[in-house]
């Protein structure tokens, strides 16, 4: 599951440039991952909306970029990420960069299918080598393959290599730079599909192949993990899990965090004399930046878990079960990728919708993605869910606070499904009805480059959000929560004594320019409870939805500098009918747990919209049924639990 949040446009210059080809879960994104370390960068290719990955391996001395192409199975394209594979490997097609040569990895437990994907690689004429992963899979299995044999019989250099061996990898990285060297079959592989299985029959005879047997461990673990009702079952069970991890691990760290943030505030306070400049640092950086880097603990948990369930093969089988509840929907288990993907952001998860063969499918699971929990609501739920349910109450053996997080993943989850099926029933696109196939790899552990590779991404994703995005929509926030300034004569005229900083700081929040936009929008909100303060962090969400956070925050340090905290749980309203009644009761604090859950507060996922249906249509369409849905169910949510509190 890929991490980044949308393509920059920018590509890798160098002197060779090698495309890496293989079927999904043949180890060629680990390849990648091996050769060219962290020297990566993301790009889209002209003219199209997918994705292109490129990095940087170093050959005795000199550069060579690899591009990571999407994996496919075949050349024969049905879906937008098989046409790019296609397109590019296409020496008649130059728009999209024909490489210097091909690199093919070939997962030597599953060589006859392989095989015919290199057989439609090897029709380009362009050089190719061929890596050879999972041989120690293959041996354990017990099955034979003679590589020396493999490589004469195809014509072309074939290389071996094993996770974990540097001398393997060390002699493929030698090999780079000299694709023009690499032997090249003297006749190419028939293009006839009857010759060419014959062809492939030949390869394995010759190369003395002898298929391995069924992964028994992997045999004995599937026949529980994917019973249609026990496999279900474990895996609610394990997303159940997922969410009271969250809470109870990074408890502490998120405490630890919180302290650090705390100490800075009463150095401020204890140091800095000067007003305006203690208000930015109080304010602005330790209240709303702050109040946000909080939460890093929690990103670093969920990615960390994701990682393991994907690295260990279990997404697959979660893919495979889910296909059976994707079908009430008309969508099928790859969907559910899709939405999985949008665990972590809205953006790789409609990108991941590429992968899908049909057009309808690709947009109805495109308008459902953003209803997924994302990890950006994540700060916003743990911060809503701890001033909902005390950390103390228990359902059964089980924290209340994970109780109510798994339900909201699993309510944006089952809305997901219910909008994509709403929009496939009624959509005019057309496309064919194609099964579902999807390869299951044996169970392996982890690998721990791999994990802690996603959770880095994870993390720096996170915090260049908060270094670019959320600084500098903090600042204007503070800049409208700190203005206009009010005279000494203003403030005692107003009854509020100069000398009093928590007062003064209070009184200006309470009659800034922030406090004037909040007010406007009022109406349309205030059936649900919200309060202008609540307000300028709903629109500030817009831009990256945990500014609400840190707006927050930004209003709680204002309004009490030394126990920002206590001040947000204490935060009551300042005019209208309820003026000094308690802001965040249960019923407006479930209520803006809905709102979040619905509302598409993410400009970054519309503008991704736009580029994947081509015209502002339909991110407008998804933008206003969001919104409606998010109003009308809040309001539902805020009456219901106004009645029974």
């Amino acid at each position: 599951m890929s991490s980044h949040c949308g393509p920059v446009a920018q590509t890798v210059t160098g002197e060779t440039r090698l495309a890496l080809v293989g079927s999904p879960n043949s180890g060629k994104s680990t390849l990648f991952n091996a050769l060219t370390g962290l020297r990566t960068k993301t790009g889209n290719y002209p003219g199209v909306t997918v994705a292109r990955y490129e990095g940087v391996a170093r050959s005795d001395g000199h550069e060579v970029v690899i591009e990571d192409l999407p994996g496919t199975y075949s050349l024969d394209p049905i879906s937008p990420d098989e046409q790019v594979v296609a397109d590019v490997l296409d020496p008649g097609n130059p728009d999209l960069g024909t490489p210097d040569g091909i690199l093919v990895t070939i997962d030597a437990t599953t060589l006859r299918r392989s095989l015919g994907l290199l057989a439609q690689v090897m029709q380009t004429g362009l050089p190719i080598c061929v890596v050879l992963t999972f041989r120690d899979e293959l041996a354990r299995r017990g099955g034979t393959l003679d590589t020396a044999a493999l490589r004469r019989a195809l014509g072309v250099p074939v290389v071996g290599v094993t996770s974990g061996s540097h001398n393997e990898l060390a002699q493929l990285q030698s090999m780079l730079r000299g694709q023009d060297a690499w032997e090249r079959p003297v006749v190419p592989p028939p293009t006839d599909p009857s010759q060419r299985r014959a062809w492939v029959e030949s390869l394995l005879q010759s190369a003395g192949y002898e298929v391995p047997e069924a992964d028994r461990r992997t045999r004995r673990i599937d026949a529980v993990l994917l019973h249609p009702l026990w496999g279900t079952l474990i895996f609610f069970a394990t997303m159940f899990a997922f969410f009271q991890i969250i809470f109870t691990v990074a408890a502490p760290l998120q405490d630890a965090v919180q302290s650090v943030f705390d100490w800075l505030g009463t150095l401020v306070t204890e140091h800095v004399s000067n007003t305006l400049l203690a208000g930015f640092l109080g304010n602005a950086l330790i209240g709303g930046v702050g109040g946000v880097m909080v939460f890093l603990p929690q990103i670093a948990l969920l990615f960390l878990m994701i990682s393991l369930l994907e690295g260990s093969g279990y997404l697959s089988r979660a893919a495979f079960l889910m296909d059976r509840l994707m079908s009430k929907a008309g969508l099928e288990g790859r969907a559910f990728v899709a939405l999985l993907s949008s665990l972590a952001c809205a953006i790789p998860g409609i990108m991941a919708t590429r992968s899908l063969p049909s057009a309808r499918d690709r947009f109805a699971t495109m308008m459902g993605a953003p209803l997924m929990t994302c990890s950006a609501r994540l700060p916003v739920y743990v911060l809503l869910i701890g001033l909902l349910v005390s950390p103390d109450t228990r359902v059964g053996p089980l924290g209340a606070q994970g109780v109510v997080m798994f339900a909201l993943y699993l309510v944006g989850a089952l809305s997901a499904m219910v909008t994509a099926w709403v929009f496939k029933r009624f959509s005019s696109r057309g496309g064919p009805a194609l099964p579902f196939y999807m390869e299951m790899p044996s169970y392996r552990l982890p690998r721990p480059r791999s994990v802690a590779d996603a959770i880095w991404s994870a993390c720096k994703g996170f915090l260049q959000k908060v270094g670019r995005i959320i600084l500098l929509v903090t600042v204007g926030l503070w800049l409208l929560l700190s203005l206009p300034m009010h005279s000494d004569a203003q403030l005692r005229s107003a009854g509020v004594d100069p000398a009093a900083r928590t007062a003064v700081s209070a009184y200006t929040v309470n009659h800034s320019f922030a406090a004037d936009i909040g007010h406007a929008i009022e109406p349309v909100f205030e059936p649900l409870g919200f309060d202008w303060q609540i307000n300028i962090g709903v629109l500030g969400s817009l831009s990256a939805r945990e500014v609400f956070v840190a707006t927050l925050g930004q209003v709680a340090a204002a309004q009490n500098p030394d126990e920002p905290t206590k001040a947000l749980t204490h935060m009551t309203y300042t005019d209208g009918p309820h003026k000094g009644e308690k802001l965040f009761t249960p019923a407006t604090t479930a209520a803006l747990m809905v709102f979040f859950l619905y509302a598409l507060q993410c400009m970054s996922t519309i503008g991704t919209m736009r580029r994947e249906t081509g015209s502002w249509r339909w991110p407008a369409v998804a933008f206003g049924y969001m919104f409606v849905l998010a109003w009308t169910m809040s309001f539902l949510t805020h009456t219901v639990v106004g009645a029974l509190a």
